[in-house]
């Protein structure tokens, strides 16, 4: 008996299409868990009210201990519409989570204490939510690893493919 094939979208799984519509299915979902995931853990560390790309920006903005450009932030996320980028930063920094700095023309973020202790908490439900049940998947730190490549070398696909549509 055939596998039944799960597709986004039945009129894009055609020929060489299906494989395609299976992964992008797999990704709508798995965007969405995240995102849910993502706030939910966030409501849990005790701020119930970040958006998904909020928390996202305050995570980028406390990872390596660096300050970063709105630019630096949009472009390690992958975000080519800066202003969602510049609104979260207003919020985060309105909700005292995060600090700027003007240096000549740029302004540069950091996660303020609050930030940084909002980060550790999320970290803690994590941990104990998330990593924990990872265990029960039949999965080795090697085959994450290969999900993670794998998925950001399909970015760069979709990213390609958003150039070359951008022409026609």
């Amino acid at each position: 008996m055939e596998k039944r094939r799960i597709v986004s979208s039945r009129h894009l799984a055609e020929g060489d299409g299906w494989e395609a519509s299976e992964v992008e299915y797999g990704m709508i979902i798995a965007y969405n868990a995240f995102s849910r995931w993502m706030t939910r853990c966030m409501a849990a560390a005790g701020n119930a009210d970040l958006t998904p790309l909020e928390i996202l920006v305050l995570h980028n903005l406390n990872h390596r201990d660096r300050d970063k450009r709105l630019t630096d932030i949009g472009f390690l996320l992958n975000i080519e519409d800066s202003h969602t980028v510049n609104y979260a930063l207003k919020k985060l920094l309105k909700m005292g989570l995060i600090e700027s700095e003007k240096r000549g023309k740029e302004v540069f973020y950091r996660p303020s204490e609050a930030g940084i202790a909002l980060c550790e908490d999320y970290r803690t439900v994590r941990d104990r939510c998330f990593v924990e049940g990872l265990s029960r998947l039949d999965m080795t730190g090697d085959d994450m690893r290969d999900i993670a490549s794998s998925l950001r070398l399909l970015s760069g696909q979709y990213d390609q493919a958003s150039r070359a549509a951008a022409s026609l």
